[in-house]
């Protein structure tokens, strides 16, 4: 069987704030594309060998983010490309930025804040949002964080519409920006 033609030679890494649908999304874009999926919040776990939640409440906000960047980067450099929805705040570091322009087409999954807290709201697992108002907190990082988002290759609203056209959406401002990304049937493995 040929290679989809959806599929792609690097990486396509999703960024956003909590709720935006990185993980969600992210399962069935790597569906549609037939690419493997990851997410980073995921691995950090494996690694430490504990919840997010635990990683932050025993050790921190540093550790957690020096642990972040280092699965990440291995989740970039490594293995066969794959989509990948990493943790909110995982684009504000540099180095990240840095190492998805060299191994990775970045996507920005941008929705409202009231579209945000409502889907936060549905689980009670996002350390940052446990003290406090869930729109005061996401709306303060909205405003701090998404200058950085806006830095990604491509920009996806995610707040309206059902996952299916969300990403039909990233797939198509894809091939209308990095259509070389693209393998073609002769190109890679079969499937």
């Amino acid at each position: 069987m040929a290679t989809n033609k959806n599929k792609s030679s690097k990486t396509i890494i999703l960024v956003g704030l909590m709720g935006a649908g990185k993980s969600s999304v992210g399962r069935r874009l790597a569906k549609a594309m037939h690419m493997q999926f990851s997410d980073s919040d995921d691995d950090i776990a494996v690694a430490a060998g504990c919840s997010i939640s635990d990683i932050f409440s025993v050790h921190g906000e540093s550790i957690f983010r020096d642990l972040e960047r280092r699965v990440i980067a291995r989740l970039l450099s490594e293995g066969p490309p794959r989509v990948l929805a990493t943790g909110g705040g995982a684009w504000m570091n540099p180095s990240v930025r840095d190492l998805a322009e060299q191994y990775a087409v970045s996507v920005w999954l941008r929705a409202d804040i009231d579209v945000l807290v409502e889907r936060v709201s549905r689980k009670n697992t996002r350390p940052l949002l446990e003290q406090g108002d869930k729109f005061a907190i996401l709306d303060k990082m909205a405003e701090e964080r998404n200058p950085y988002y806006a830095l990604a290759d491509v920009v996806v609203d995610s707040g309206e519409g059902t996952q299916e056209q969300i990403i039909r959406c990233i797939i198509r401002r894809l091939r209308e920006s990095h259509p070389h990304i693209f393998l073609t049937p002769c190109e890679g493995t079969s499937s």
